[in-house]
């Protein structure tokens, strides 16, 4: 597969409180899960709202964490693999173990049985998913669609999964918004 790098650019203040490029190369944060999709952290928040200062960088985090901060936003790119073979057998304890590698261990769904999708999984999140590349479905407990380029997704805490039913990687920008579930739709 012909992955091309994400690039990140943030802007800033000088002393004289002039916009500046703050910083323009690649992504600092990659990680493939397993043989799985490879999470490109951009940025993220930690207040609602989020402070504007000159200069300062990305708060500091340790690792991939599948949800926002409390009361914060993450940005990430993701790179989806081609579904293999190997999902068709992915256990419960296996699934939830995919999403510890993310600090989401509780985030999986995996029932065994019955299942829709290996990787099935709920956050109480909103998020907004942009299919820039290649095409993805996405499958929710009652339904699915399939997802092409420039298609956005409102992903509003609900129970879902992604399957790459294609031979072609699939890139799809998240927009992470940390949520609070009305009472009665909670986990």
């Amino acid at each position: 597969m012909d992955i091309r790098p994400v690039r990140r650019i943030v802007t800033g203040h000088d002393s004289a409180g002039q916009a500046i490029i703050q910083e323009d190369g690649s992504v600092p944060r990659v990680r493939q899960i397993g043989a799985g999709p490879t999470f490109y952290e951009v940025w993220n928040t930690r207040a609602t709202p989020a402070p504007i200062d000159a200069a300062s960088g990305e708060p500091h985090e340790e690792g991939i964490q599948l949800a926002p901060p409390k009361n914060g936003t993450r940005i990430r790119i993701l790179d989806i693999p081609p579904d293999g073979a190997s999902l068709d057998n992915v256990t419960p304890e296996q699934a939830r173990e995919h999403f510890a590698e993310i600090g989401a261990a509780d985030a999986s769904s995996n029932t065994g049985a019955g299942t829709r999708h290996a990787h099935m999984h709920r956050t109480e999140t909103i998020d907004y998913g942009i299919v820039l590349e290649g095409e993805i479905v996405l499958i929710v407990d009652e339904g699915e669609t399939t997802v092409g380029p420039g298609d956005i997704v409102v992903q509003r805490g609900t129970n879902h999964g992604w399957a790459n039913r294609t031979d072609r990687n699939c890139r799809i920008a998240f927009i992470l918004i940390d949520g609070k579930f009305e009472e009665g739709l909670g986990g």
